[in-house]
């Protein structure tokens, strides 16, 4: 699969440059302006509202055992999760399991990413 090649690639040569391991998360064009059309809550603030890209699908629980929410709103997505920082991302407690070992970007930077990739 041209997918688990490029994840490969990416890794190694990220681990090669950096020194240690990092986890790549490989999206297509079309899966990049999924994630921004299935975002659960457009009304809030693009800045404050993140996608937590996933590997695999979150885990059935996944929410269960989320830790330390105040004001956060989440919601699942395919292989993502989505979470509202009201409060800002920084004063935040929020602790997610599931997304250990994600990688989140605020949506603003997925439509510019999608964006970016639907250009290719």
């Amino acid at each position: 699969m041209a997918r688990t090649r490029l994840k490969s690639a990416l890794e190694s040569r990220l681990a090669d440059s950096l020194g240690k391991p990092i986890d790549v998360h490989v999206r297509t064009a079309a899966e990049l302006a999924a994630v921004l059309a299935a975002n659960p809550f457009p009304e809030a603030p693009p800045s404050r509202t993140v996608a937590v890209f996933l590997e695999e699908p979150p885990p059935a629980g996944a929410l269960e055992a989320v830790r330390g929410r105040k004001r956060e709103a989440l919601a699942l997505g395919t292989r993502e999760i989505y979470v509202i920082y009201p409060d800002g991302i920084a004063a935040s407690k929020l602790l997610i399991p599931a997304a250990r070992t994600g990688t989140a970007r605020n949506m603003n930077t997925v439509a510019k990413l999608a964006a970016l990739a639907a250009a290719l």
